[in-house]
């Protein structure tokens, strides 16, 4: 299962962290994991090269996370809203057998 967790304070973004494999089919032909893949990786290089906002990025097989180091402008806070909203499209069609999603407020 792939879980992702976006962590916020209040309405403001501070990171995302996404990590394992759906498990659906064979490495090369889950389309979970293509499709997860395709919009975390998309929302990473959109912080980048669309954004002045400062972030961190960690990889690893199967591990993506993305640190703010201060409040997301409009446009971060958008991406992250974008990639919610598009992780939970794909949530709901695998009726989160998949794909976990979590949204967790920090203090």
């Amino acid at each position: 299962m792939i879980t992702v967790i976006f962590t916020k304070e209040g309405d403001a973004w501070k990171g995302v962290e996404c990590s394992g494999h759906a498990g659906y089919a064979d490495a090369g032909e889950d389309i979970y994991c293509s499709a997860v893949s395709a919009l975390v990786t998309n929302t990473c290089n959109s912080l980048e090269v669309l954004t002045g906002d400062a972030h961190l990025v960690e990889t690893d097989d199967g591990y993506l996370k993305i640190l703010f180091s201060q409040t997301p402008s409009e446009k971060g806070k958008l991406l992250i809203d974008s990639l919610l909203l598009g992780l939970s499209s794909i949530s709901k069609t695998c009726n989160e057998e998949f794909l976990q999603i979590i949204v967790r407020e920090t203090e």
